[in-house]
């Protein structure tokens, strides 16, 4: 089906939410969309970026770096592909050496780090759960093994399960979306701090979700919320040593999690609510990490900054 040139003409049934699609593929809600994603749905979570249609933008071929983050080290979880992929590479670009820690989405992780070792970065790839304390506990020490310290820390990675109800979530999807989202967060920093030193910046990514609400994310927008509370508590606890910790909160992007979390039909609408009337795609909001990880922000800390095509405004 060719979504460009798609009518739809079975009363609604096919019209993915919108009233009705054009010949030039533009959806009217209450006002015009441009249908970017066809529907698609992946079965297993975080997602895989390999498998999207269309394959989401993670590159600005005209950035231009300037060594904002020359010879530092960054860890990025979840880094392997969709947000992460897109700061890994963005880091790289400005100078710094990059470890993507990961689930299991090794054509994806592989693929980042091709992308970052073409353009004269180094990628060092570990796989494994990050609601493992041992896990957590290798990502450090194969951190200063390989490149001595570390002085960036991004807590990126996540998990989202659509449920219509709080009865259909289960105690053990409830369990694994905050020790995926929340409690690796609270390991991963926490074993990092000893090798923090003055000028190391930490960044969490919380949700638009968590200042919004999202009724059929419960159990993920309370784990983001959390984040939010663990940012601006840690932020004011480590302020005299120098350490900064801000957060980033999305809207709506193109990522493998879309698809691994949503019913397909409602992926050719999403974005649709922002007044920019679009997704974001993640090498737009790439160039927010490295400026919360270089000294640009020397004098931000306990922020949570929103970016979101104006979806949300605070």
């Amino acid at each position: 089906m060719d979504y460009d040139y798609y009518t739809s003409n079975n009363n609604g049934k096919d019209d993915y939410g919108l009233k009705y699609i054009n010949d030039k593929g533009y959806g009217r809600i209450c006002k015009e969309y441009k249908i970017e994603f066809p529907p698609q749905h992946q079965d297993k979570q975080p997602g895989m970026e390999y498998l999207m249609t269309p394959r989401p933008i993670f590159n600005n071929p005209y950035y231009r770096a300037s060594g904002k983050l020359y010879n530092k080290v960054a860890i990025i979880t979840g880094g392997d592909s969709g947000i992460g992929r897109a700061t890994a590479i963005g880091f790289a670009k400005e100078g710094a050496s990059v470890v993507i820690a990961y689930y299991d989405e090794h054509k994806d992780a592989e693929e980042t780090k091709e992308f970052i070792e073409r353009i004269g970065g180094k990628c060092l790839l570990l796989s494994g759960d990050i609601k493992d304390t041992n896990f957590c506990n290798k990502i450090i020490e194969e951190t200063i093994k390989t490149f001595g310290k570390i002085d960036i820390l991004v807590n990126n990675a996540g998990v989202q399960y659509q449920k219509k109800s709080l009865l259909d979530i289960t105690d053990e999807q409830f369990d694994l979306t905050m020790k995926t989202n929340i409690y690796s967060m609270f390991y991963l920093t926490k074993k990092a701090l000893k090798h923090l030193k003055s000028g190391a910046s930490i960044i969490n990514v919380t949700s638009i979700t968590t200042f919004k609400g999202e009724p059929e994310l419960i159990d993920y927008v309370t784990s983001k919320g959390a984040i939010v509370g663990f940012t601006r508590s840690l932020a004011t606890n480590l302020a005299d040593k120098n350490i900064r910790v801000n957060a980033i909160s999305p809207g709506v992007f193109w990522t493998p999690l879309q698809p691994a979390c949503w019913e397909a039909e409602k992926i050719p609408t999403l974005g649709s609510d922002a007044p920019m009337g679009r997704a974001g795609h993640p090498y737009e909001i790439a160039p927010l990490f490295i400026y919360l990880a270089s000294d640009d922000s020397s004098y931000v800390t306990g922020q949570v900054i929103h970016i979101n095509g104006g979806e949300y405004k605070g």
